[in-house]
């Protein structure tokens, strides 16, 4: 089964304010968007297992003139509050690199 790191030329994370994180993940082509944007692989239950999200906040947002998926959820604390270890979250999206992808048919 193809990876994230395999079908993706671009993956980032980000803050997206004091309460959000997010992600996008730029895929290599129209064929592997189309395979993958919406693949049940990265739904609320993958965020909640390697980021602790609230799966009720998972929100996925599929940009198909870019080939890309913006993926964001709630944070469970507010950015730069007393537990914070990454305030950017500019280092969260190395956990996603190596999840198996199933195809959307």
């Amino acid at each position: 089964m193809p990876t994230v790191n395999d079908v993706c030329q671009h993956v980032r994370s980000k803050n997206a304010g004091p309460f959000w994180v997010t992600f996008d993940l730029f895929f290599d082509g129209d064929e592997n968007f189309k395979k993958y944007a919406t693949s049940p692989s990265l739904g609320p239950d993958l965020f909640n297992r390697l980021f602790g999200a609230d799966t009720s906040t998972v929100k996925a947002f599929p940009v198909p003139s870019l080939n890309m998926v913006k993926i964001s959820y709630g944070r469970s604390s507010p950015q730069g509050g007393e537990v914070e270890r990454d305030m950017h979250c500019g280092q969260q999206f190395v956990r996603l690199l190596d999840v198996e992808l199933d195809a959307v048919s």
